[in-house]
């Protein structure tokens, strides 16, 4: 989930509950300061009702006009003292004009005159309908909630997107970052110290992964320049015991034919990593026009009769295919993979590349199941070994198409293993 979108959730349920509370304290707020109000107005008419009375003034002997009026109640004697001296209660009054019950707040009130006769005085004001209340102050909520909530996650996300501009400039750059790419610089002004100090946390670490992967091109260069001497002389001397089989007997001989084979697979799989290290160099920059059609028939014709042994047939649809780079990359690029087809395919069956205006694609039947296509392109990585296999044949193929922008994929197709490269217009 996204950042933006996880702070929108949390805002909504902590703005639900905050504007759920809200209206739960405004509501007892103004049911409270209504009844404040009518009690005030209840006990102020209680008041002069209980003077006219103390005073000997004459009432009449109720005054009610549904559920606003008075009524004074003589007590027996005896009955008055347990009782509280006011009471405010809401009740539901029945008026008999309208049949009906309706809400009024209501004063009790005891007191006794100069005679000690106790009396109790109900005075009625009408109230509101607290559930009609209820319910408008429920409606008025859901659509301020929803009002609120759309504004309010309106505005945040707009700030957040405005805020995180930074961020998103600085993901977008480490997602097209390559160590020993050509990357453009980051240049993200921002004055959120957090952005910045991210920021330069990214260079430093960018800066960091190209030492790192410069030391390594630079070994891995040094190291396989450096090899080539030893494995020559190596070579030649083991092939003047050969030519000079005096004193060796046939098991000697034997021995020194198998030395020469690994000697060989270390002279193939030096070359490869020199290869690999002069491409993440760029140590070729010349480019011509490159006919590929002409280049992957007469390959595929060569390697096609080097393992007639295996009787693998091969099949080509030829259509034009020019591209610009260097014609020895482009061999490599080539060889490598018609060559993985021929060596990684089943015996007895078929090596098939098409080829199209903007890509060529070549599949061979699969020995076993479908290769892992997250490390297939890795360096030794091999999905079964095969004897004169380096590893590196893939590898190879990858970095010239990461070199000249082109992209090689797998893909394993109806019991065939099928690899695509598309050239960009």
């Amino acid at each position: 989930m996204k950042l933006v979108y996880r702070i929108l959730l949390h805002l909504s349920w902590v703005l639900s509950l905050l504007l759920a509370g809200w209206a739960a304290l405004f509501y007892f707020a103004m049911i409270d300061e209504i009844n404040d109000e009518t009690d005030d107005a209840l006990e102020a008419r209680a008041e002069v009702i209980v003077k006219r009375v103390l005073a000997g003034r004459q009432l009449s002997d109720s005054e009610s006009d549904g559920n606003s009026g008075y009524f004074l109640h003589r007590l027996p004697v005896g009955s008055a003292s347990p009782r509280p001296r006011e009471t405010y209660t809401d009740e539901e009054i029945f008026i008999p004009e309208r049949d009906d019950r309706e809400p009024a707040r209501v004063l009790r009130k005891t007191f006794r005159d100069a005679d000690g006769q106790w009396y109790e005085l109900t005075v009625m004001s009408p109230s509101i309908e607290k559930e009609d209340l209820r319910e408008a102050i429920l409606y008025g909520m859901v659509f301020l909630y929803l009002f609120l909530l759309l504004l309010v996650l309106l505005v945040t996300v707009v700030v957040l997107h405005r805020t995180m501009r930074p961020l998103y400039a600085l993901l977008r750059w480490l997602d097209a970052y390559r160590v020993g790419g050509q990357n453009p610089p980051l240049a993200v002004e921002t004055s959120v110290t957090e952005f910045r100090r991210l920021n330069e946390a990214a260079e430093r670490y960018a800066a960091r992964a190209e030492s790192s992967f410069e030391r390594q091109k630079q070994f891995i260069g040094n190291a396989s320049h450096e090899m080539q001497t030893p494995l020559a002389v190596c070579r030649n001397r083991l092939e003047m015991l050969v030519d000079d089989p005096r004193g060796l007997t046939g098991e000697q001989l034997g021995e020194i034919a198998k030395v020469q084979r690994t000697l060989d697979h270390l002279v193939r799989l030096n070359r490869s990593l020199l290869l690999l290290s002069k491409i993440d160099n760029g140590q070729f920059p010349e480019t011509e026009a490159v006919d590929l059609t002409s280049l992957i028939r007469r390959t595929a014709e060569d390697l096609a009769e080097i393992y007639a042994y295996r009787n693998i047939r091969l099949e080509l649809e030829e259509a034009p295919l020019t591209v610009r780079m260097n014609p020895s990359l482009a061999g490599s690029l080539v060889g490598n993979l018609v060559k993985n087809a021929f060596v990684h395919g089943a015996g007895g069956g078929c090596v098939h590349i098409r080829m199209a205006a903007r890509r060529f694609e070549i599949d061979n039947d699969a020995s076993d199941g479908p290769l892992d296509a997250a490390h297939i392109f890795d360096r030794f990585y091999q999905g079964s070994k095969k004897e004169g296999s380096t590893g590196l044949g893939l590898a190879i193929a990858d970095a010239v198409c990461r070199l000249y922008g082109l992209r090689i994929s797998y893909a394993f197709r109806d019991g065939r293993h099928v690899f695509t490269v598309d050239f960009p217009e």
